[in-house]
């Protein structure tokens, strides 16, 4: 399917799961409704954002992927609506606990899964202390709606992952995440135009569609601002929310992209043999 609408997803979380679960399920529900055949939820959806402080009971949230029960509400509900869903979850694999990003096939099938191999620590966002790094290869996978990538949120700020997804075919780029104001510069620092011009780079210099999703609202000493998009190839912004729940939707014409890619050369025109040192530790 090289056409296909996609809708990004902004919600408010609270620190009731099922609470969560029920809001995330009628967003979706609502994007499915308008023709959406993918929906990017936000980061960790079903749960306030709980690596913003270093607590032992928030690994409780973590479960094994195959009885973890926020995958497995979403996958009746992929199966449910005929759309394709990438979900963030808390998982916990033996001793090791991972930030896992699950994709969902409409028909309810686990296609991919994509434990997040870059791992922000600093004030209100101390991840380091919760997960592991994953080392799950950084590549596009193929669904029914065509070849895509998947990674999540601080990820998106690293250009050699949206490179990795566009060299192994993706098409479009989808980054569930959680932004907002940074605790110890409240006021200072508005990461919001920065967040977005990065991602929109990588539209540009891979021509593929860039799709991402934000939380909202206010948890602890942290304001979640919203603002998830969808970039096209040339860069054009199809649809940018505002600071307040709900859906948002555009069509990705990925062939478009294909065509758009192959016509300006930079892929032809890469030099990998000189690349070597963006693997070697300065």
């Amino acid at each position: 399917m090289d056409r296909f609408s996609a809708a990004v997803i902004q919600m408010a979380s609270t620190a009731d799961v099922n609470t969560n679960l029920d809001q995330a399920e009628a967003l979706v529900v609502d994007a499915a409704e308008g023709g959406a055949k993918l929906a990017v939820l936000p980061e960790f959806f079903a749960s306030l954002y709980f690596p913003n402080q270093q607590r032992e009971e928030a690994f409780e949230l973590a479960a094994p992927l195959d009885r973890h029960p926020v995958l497995k509400r979403m996958q009746r509900l992929a199966a449910a609506h005929d759309v394709l869903l990438p979900v963030t979850v808390f998982e916990r694999d033996g001793p090791h606990y991972f930030d896992t990003l699950a994709v969902v096939e409409r028909d309810g099938s686990l296609v991919h899964v994509h434990r997040k191999a870059h791992i922000p620590d600093g004030p209100g966002y101390q991840e380091k202390y919760y997960f592991r790094p994953g080392a799950t290869p950084i590549k596009a996978v193929s669904t029914s709606l065509g070849r895509l990538g998947f990674a999540v949120c601080w990820e998106q700020w690293f250009p050699e992952v949206a490179r990795l997804l566009t060299l192994s075919g993706a098409d479009a780029i989808f980054y569930p995440s959680t932004i907002g104001s940074e605790p110890e510069e409240v006021g200072a620092i508005d990461t919001q135009p920065l967040w977005t011009r990065a991602m929109v780079g990588h539209a540009v210099v891979n021509s593929v569609y860039v799709v991402a999703s934000n939380r909202v609202g206010v948890e602890a000493d942290a304001s979640y601002y919203g603002g998830s998009f969808v970039a096209d190839p040339y860069g054009e912004l199809a649809v940018v929310a505002d600071a307040s729940p709900g859906v948002w939707q555009a069509e990705l014409d990925l062939a478009w992209a294909r065509r758009n890619r192959a016509g300006f050369g930079w892929f032809r025109d890469r030099r990998p043999e000189l690349y070597g040192g963006l693997t070697e530790t300065p």
